[in-house]
């Protein structure tokens, strides 16, 4: 996170959103409260400290299958950056969906109350078939 603020400090944009998925979408939770700006959430970790303390303890990278040590202060570290509700909904898109096999859409859609709100029947958590949802994304970033 330091080094995310550090570019966002050092770049001389005229307008900033930020988009992440799953802990991306914490991490842009954040940052949108942090620098008033727009954020795009797809199947976020609303409250990713919680979601994440089971796993403390060796893991296997999903893109590598290398061992990392997921550890507890990680989650502290997580608890540092927990927005407990967002204080602008109408600089938040979120996108959900139901089909979410790792976290629970009803749980987004409470989290960004008064939010643009996408909330996709089946899909996944990587959400598929994102390209066909591109347009709204892009429609709410240019608003």
């Amino acid at each position: 996170m330091d080094m995310v603020n550090s570019r966002i400090t050092r770049s001389q944009h005229d307008r900033l959103v930020v988009i992440g998925s799953s802990l991306g979408g914490y991490y842009a939770n954040y940052l949108a409260e942090k620098y008033g700006c727009k954020a795009v959430a797809l199947n976020p970790a609303v409250r990713a400290p919680r979601e994440l303390a089971a796993h403390v303890g060796m893991l296997t990278s999903y893109d590598t299958d290398e061992p990392y040590d997921f550890r507890p202060e990680y989650i502290e570290e997580l608890k540092a950056l927990q927005v407990e509700s967002i204080t602008d909904p109408s600089r938040y898109f979120l996108m959900a969906a139901k089909g979410d096999e790792l976290l629970d859409w009803q749980e987004m859609v409470d989290f960004y109350k008064g939010a643009e709100q996408l909330v996709l029947e089946g899909s996944d958590h990587g959400i598929a078939d994102y390209p066909e949802h591109l347009p709204a994304v892009l429609k709410f970033i240019a608003k």
